[in-house]
């Protein structure tokens, strides 16, 4: 008989994860669990979004970040030029408070939220989504760092980083309750790109990762070498 387990060797071990380990975990799941061929479909997308090719043009290390104000969840204004005003900003691109993939990410980074502000470097998420969806995303997956709403996408745009669903992956989402055009109030199929970019003082990409598979995310711990150099450049 094997000895028992102490209350808290879940937590232990999910602690002990990394955060891609969790992501293949819920992948696991939702393959033995998904309706029939939604798990097929899902992948024949992301496979044709590789495909093209689009992640390869998005915004990479070297580019300009284009200048933005966006709203956060209280529907305040927040600029890029406030932010970068107190230093590097780190800037995560999310689908939505629907998607799993997303939420696991989103407490991934609040595990290292206090190592990021301690680097000088401000985090930020940003959702096509509206502020009540924010909201939620917020407070469901204890955020510390805010929610920015990017209406139609259009930053998403401007990275290169938005991208139109196939019709065929559609009705999917409709049959878990996914409205895009309806959760992002503009009446497309659009979404972003998971990406993760790191932008120096001067407004320009130090660190860029978008992930054209929705279900593969960088570690939130490959930020630090980036912001260390930060650091270490602005000191010298």
């Amino acid at each position: 008989m094997a000895p028992a387990q102490p209350a808290n060797a879940n937590d232990e071990v999910e602690n002990d994860m990394t955060l891609q380990d969790k992501l293949d975990g819920f992948k696991a799941q939702f393959k033995t669990m998904a309706p029939e061929g939604a798990f097929e479909a899902f992948a024949r997308s992301t496979q044709e979004l590789i495909d093209s090719g689009q992640a390869e043009r998005a915004l990479k290390a070297g580019d300009r970040v284009p200048d933005f104000v966006l709203t956060d969840s209280e529907r305040n204004e927040v600029a890029l030029k406030d932010l970068l005003a107190k230093g590097p900003v780190v800037l995560t691109f999310y689908r939505g408070v629907w998607c799993p993939y997303c939420n696991i990410e989103l407490k991934a980074l609040e595990e290292v939220a206090e190592d990021i502000r301690a680097r000088g470097a401000t985090l930020v998420a940003i959702s096509m989504q509206g502020a009540a969806d924010s909201r939620k995303s917020r407070k469901d997956n204890q955020l510390s760092f805010p929610i920015l709403t990017d209406k139609n996408g259009e930053l998403a745009e401007k990275f290169g980083i938005r991208w139109s669903l196939q019709d065929y992956v559609i009705p999917i989402h409709q049959g878990f309750g996914v409205e895009l055009p309806r959760i992002h109030g503009d009446g497309q199929w659009n979404l972003p790109m998971p990406a993760r970019y790191v932008v120096d003082a001067h407004g320009t990409v130090a660190y860029a990762e978008v992930n054209p598979d929705y279900t593969r995310r960088p570690e939130p711990a490959d930020l630090f070498p980036v912001l260390d150099s930060l650091a270490a450049s602005a000191a010298a």
